[in-house]
């Protein structure tokens, strides 16, 4: 994915977070953590609120101890949510503890805010390799993470081997053998979940989500959809939207 279209993604998602993502607060959180525990970052982006949002409650008077309050209580939070999810505790509450180390000693907003989004997504992508430890080999793993870290983009089978620094036929054999399906399917199955996740919790429309996940046509977005959760993304949307 280039510059220009990050950057347009990113522009999207903050937009659509700030601007029309307005479901009940506890609704939000628990979609915010269980983001944590499925190991996307994307929708960790997308569910994910600034530590001085409106409606977090003010703990302090000084802005900066207000904020570090709630910090405090994410970290808290996203430790016992990832030990649930199968973390271990130690795992969870080192990185509890490290950040919120790094969070007492920030002086200023802007740090902290930056603290905070380098703690959520460490959570996040330590939750990936939790459900993938000891199942698959450490270049399938890999090859998987590549695959999250990329869902906003057309996924090549011959970029996530160059990645790797393997051959792409090699790497198809091995994908399809330690995970019993094939790399375009894992891929297509992937961004059906990242889909139905967005439905059930965002504003996002059908077509919206489609051009977000880089799918190449509408039609095609309904069908793979349809494959891999069993009935159309409006019908997803109406039977599960929170």
């Amino acid at each position: 994915m280039n510059d220009h279209s990050e950057k347009s993604i990113s522009s999207h998602l903050f937009y659509q977070r700030e601007k029309a993502f307005e479901h009940a607060p506890f609704d939000r959180e628990m979609a915010f953590y269980e983001s944590i525990c499925s190991g996307s970052i994307d929708l960790v982006r997308v569910f994910s609120a600034p530590l001085n949002c409106e409606g977090c409650g003010v703990l302090s008077k000084d802005s900066l101890r207000n904020m570090k309050y709630h910090f405090v209580i994410t970290a808290a939070m996203a430790a016992r949510f990832c030990v649930s999810s199968g973390m271990t505790p130690e795992e969870a509450y080192n990185l509890s503890d490290i950040y919120i180390m790094k969070a007492d000693e920030a002086q200023n907003e802007d740090t902290l805010r930056e603290i905070h989004r380098e703690m959520i997504e460490s959570y996040t992508r330590q939750m990936r390799k939790v459900r993938y430890r000891g199942v698959y080999s450490k270049q399938i793993v890999r090859t998987i993470d590549y695959i999250s870290e990329h869902l906003h983009s057309r996924i090549l089978i011959g970029d996530a081997a160059a990645y790797l620094g393997i051959n792409p036929s090699y790497l198809s054999r091995l994908f399809k053998k330690e995970t019993g399906i094939t790399f375009t399917d894992y891929v297509c199955r992937s961004k059906a979940e990242e889909a139905a996740g967005l439905l059930r919790y965002s504003e996002f429309t059908d077509t919206q989500i489609s051009s977000l996940l880089c799918f190449s046509s509408q039609s095609y977005f309904i069908k793979v959809f349809k494959k891999h959760m069993g009935m159309t993304p409006k019908e997803y949307k109406k039977q599960y939207r929170v």
